[in-house]
């Protein structure tokens, strides 16, 4: 096989030496770190290639990448080498092509065989496939494959998604630590087959299903700016269900390191916020119509669209010869012999529920026994994906109910329940849905399930077919579902008679309303389903998850990105390019060079740990401000929400250090010093309204509490429920606004509260004050440093922000607004952790106290 050391396989796949001039996209940028794009390459004139008339006739490029490829594969024979290869239509995957259309996209596929290739093959078939297909097949030995897909796949994590917990060994796979390590070879082996192919710059990367969950973090590994998009076409469980996985947070930061992450329906993606927030602390945002997490400074956004079916395709099996024929055949059978037929299409899993239909269908013919003898329920049952003893046991439920309906209610020629259980051909299958007069899909779990989709573009037909059944072609089309609540699509077919498939009686009943509804009803709930159908079809569903990918990818390049943590715990902090770590050299030489300083400090979050149990500072931090404040050249201020009694009593041995308390209401610029507002007394009458109102939610909301402040009145839920918690604090908010709507406060939520505080004050106000006080005194500072962990301090970072364009500052001032941790703020720079913060005052603090050098 041609060496894999060029960038792009699909250029040596025709054995020529690819050109640059063509390959101008294709090259990837330059590698400073592996997996960290160098800032270099952001110059177009260090480009490889620029020039700009080469990309212009490049088409965009997908990878889409998934457990099985869309390939059919078949020996020769049995005695010659060789394998014929060619398009698996029934696969999502090639569909998804199809929709998307070969003149606007290019596609590349990277999967698994589902016939094992030899070692001795694999670099033969490897090239007949990426020559022939475009696809990438990735090899993996026979033991890992059943230790990833029959073990961990198929025994953990696909009856976990489908809620099945494994109370018992007999219940569903308990977590195995060699399988999960299996799983996560595997995807480490797929991400090794995309570096081969990918060009990170602009290909798209689309992963599909619960086999590669944690194949995001080894791409982003790789290459920090990968357009990266996952899809779900499982459910994802409650938070409940999900987190009794042990490797729970491993797969959701994985996860979280595509860009976009797309779900059937809102329950599945709302299991999953729910998930990042209890697991992960992470809160969710919806912009305009788009749902996004903030993560790291990276936006994930989430999609929410189930998948159609291939209208092109159904619509040519319809017109088949075959198919005609084979209908021609099912009406003789049935509708000749005065039967109704019912129809089900299911897997033969446990979660189908093929047996409870059975069940239904006893229970309809018991209750209605007018049905005996014109009613059939044909049931076809595919063979089972997954192996195991719950499939033996399945099977046998579903021979032995189907064995006993038969004997109880059959009559010479008549069979009420007709199991098929070998393998259909895909023509036999639509027919068997435009003859059936309702369609019944009563899985107990299912992430999306298009047989109700296929069943309503069958029952819309042809002109040849509605020959065949005799009817005009200007009849309306009718159709009838029993659908489970429980399924992807029930969502969406909203004229469905949707039913709890554990409720035996509710699905007779509903079998019998179809049966019994009269041909108007049924014509209308057809045309709604078909209006929906057959425009959101997988063609509109993968055009529109793909501009929604690109959408969310349209600020890579002007990010700046860093790679953190290990292992599964890696993720990507992109920021602004402006926003920086504060380097100790560069502010100890201004520190050093500078004669008048404003310094403004929050406390809680930046000099004291959020999570310390003792909130008071320690006395390194009171011997480091002292310091600070004997400086001459300083004018040091902690700006803190907490109360003024709180402040006076912790900071009582700084005697020249400025305190702000309750967000700046309250301001006192030195120890011996009188407390001072910042304004106008609060009337703090309101209290009387707003304190038994948040009273109530305290109650009500075990773990939350109440603070009393001076000024201010605060509802914390950091120990509630997060969930009821952040719900409950969605109803506080709107209940305050609305009682204290004529009264001067104003009422904000922030990180875990609820806060209701006279109008006009903030941590702004401070700043402000600070700056004009010095102005007044002719001093104007040549350097201000403002440090802050949340919310309330961004108002500080916009005042010093913006007076560097004003006359309130020194015209060449030093000025660092700095934040706690990566993330997005007003400020400019930020440092890591409160250690940081503390190693940076001391360094302060030592220059200070350095004897100043001889003029």
């Amino acid at each position: 096989m041609v060496s894999r050391s060029y960038s792009n396989l699909l250029e040596l796949a025709s054995g020529e030496s690819p050109s640059f001039g063509h390959m101008g996209r294709r090259i990837p940028r330059i590698m400073t770190v592996a997996g960290i794009i160098s800032d270099l390459d952001d110059d177009p004139s260090e480009s490889v290639c620029s020039d700009p008339s080469s990309s212009s006739v490049q088409r965009d490029r997908i990878i889409i990448v998934a457990n099985q490829l869309p390939i059919r594969a078949q020996r020769k024979s049995e005695n010659s080498k060789g394998w014929i290869f060619s398009w698996d239509d029934n696969s999502l995957l090639l569909q998804l092509k199809d929709g998307l259309g070969d003149d606007e996209i290019e596609v590349i596929y990277v999967g698994c065989l589902k016939e094992e290739i030899l070692p001795c093959e694999q670099d033969e078939v490897s090239q007949i496939l990426l020559e022939t297909f475009k696809c990438v097949p990735t090899f993996l030995p026979s033991d890992l494959f059943s230790r990833f897909y029959h073990g961990f796949c198929k025994q953990q994590l696909w009856p976990l998604f489908h809620y099945m917990l494994p109370l018992s060994p007999d219940l569903g796979g308990r977590f195995n630590r060699s399988l999960w390590q299996a799983y996560v070879s595997v995807n480490k082996i797929f991400a090794d087959r995309i570096m081969e192919v990918i060009n990170p710059e602009d290909d798209f990367v689309w992963i599909h299903d619960y086999h590669l969950m944690v194949l995001p973090t080894f791409l982003r590994k790789r290459f920090n700016r990968v357009k990266l998009g996952f899809f779900l076409h499982s459910p994802f469980p409650s938070s409940e269900i999900y987190r009794t996985l042990p490797i729970r947070e491993e797969i959701l930061r994985a996860l979280l390191n595509s860009d976009l992450i797309g779900f059937h329906t809102f329950d599945y993606a709302r299991h999953f916020l729910s998930c990042c927030s209890r697991m992960l602390g992470l809160s969710y945002e919806s912009k305009r119509g788009y749902i996004g997490l903030e993560y790291y400074g990276r936006t994930v956004s989430i999609k929410i669209l189930p998948v159609g079916i291939h209208m092109g395709q159904l619509q040519s099996v319809l017109s088949l010869p075959e198919t005609e024929q084979k209908v021609a055949e099912l009406i003789k059978q049935f509708c000749d012999q005065d039967r109704i037929m019912l129809l089900g299409v299911d897997d033969m899993d446990i979660f189908k529920g093929i047996s409870l239909k059975l069940l239904a269908m006893e229970q309809l013919l018991v209750q209605h026994p007018e049905w005996q003898g014109k009613v059939v329920l044909v049931q076809i049952a595919n063979p089972a994906r997954g192996r195991g003893k719950d499939v033996k046991e399945v099977q046998d439920e579903t021979y032995s109910t189907v064995k006993r309906i038969n004997e109880k209610f059959g009559k010479p020629g008549y069979d009420p329940v007709v199991l098929i259980d070998e393998p259909l051909k895909f023509y036999e299958r639509i027919a068997y849905y435009v003859v059936a007069e309702c369609c019944l899909v009563t899985a107990v779990r299912d992430g999306m399930n298009l047989i109700p989709y296929e069943y309503i573009i069958s029952r819309q037909g042809n002109e040849k077919l509605d020959k065949v059944l005799g009817l005009d072609s200007s009849t309306p089309k009718r159709s009838m579902l029993v659908v489970s609540e429980f399924i992807g699509c029930s969502p969406s077919l909203s004229g469905a008679i949707r039913v709890n498939p554990w409720n035996i009686d509710a699905v007779a009943d509903a079998m019998d309303s179809a049966l019994e509804m009269q041909g108007p009803e049924k014509q209308l709930r057809h045309e709604k389903h078909y209006r929906y159908v057959s425009t959101h079809d997988v063609g509109y569903w993968a055009r529109s998850f793909l501009q929604d990918l690109e959408r969310t990818c349209r600020d890579h390049v002007r990010r700046r990105c860093w790679g953190i943590g290990f292992g599964l715990s890696f993720r990507v902090v992109a920021l602004d390019p402006n926003f920086r770590k504060l380097s100790m050299e560069h502010i100890v030489s201004a520190y050093k060079r500078t004669t008048t300083r404003a310094i403004l400090l929050d406390y809680d979050g930046t000099l004291m740990p959020q999570a310390s149990i003792d909130k008071g500072p320690t006395p390194k931090s009171i011997e480091m401000l002292k310091t600070l404040c004997r400086d001459e050249n300083n004018m040091v201020f902690i700006v803190s929400a907490r109360s003024r009694t709180t402040l006076e009593e912790w900071f009582s041995p700084c005697e020249s250090l400025g305190l702000a308390a309750e967000h700046g209401y309250f301001l006192r610029t030195k120890g011996d010093a009188d407390w001072e507002t910042c304004v106008p007394v609060a009337d703090c009458s309101w209290k009387q309204i707003a304190e038994p109102v948040m009273r109530l939610y305290m109650e009500t909301t075990d773990g939350s509490t109440i603070e009393d402040k001076e000024t201010a009145l605060v509802w914390c839920y950091e120990d509630a429920d997060p969930d009821f918690g952040f719900c409950q604090a969605k109803e506080l908010l709107d209940h305050l606004e609305s009682v204290l709507a004529n009264e001067p406060v104003t009422v904000k939520s922030g990180q875990n509260l609820v806060e209701v505080k006279p109008q006009g004050v903030s941590k702004g106000i401070v700043a402000k004050r600070l700056l004009s006080t010095m102005q007044e005194r002719g001093m104007l500072p040549d350097f201000i440093l403002c440090i802050g962990d949340d919310r309330s301090d961004e108002d500080m970072f916009e005042v010093i922000i913006s007076s560097m364009a004003g006359s309130s500052i020194a015209p060449r001032a030093e000025v660092f607004a700095c934040t706690v941790g990566r993330k997005p703020s007003k400020a400019k720079y930020y440092l890591d952790d409160t250690v940081e913060i503390v190693r940076l005052m001391q360094g302060l603090a030592c220059v200070s106290e350095q004897p100043m050098p001889p003029l």
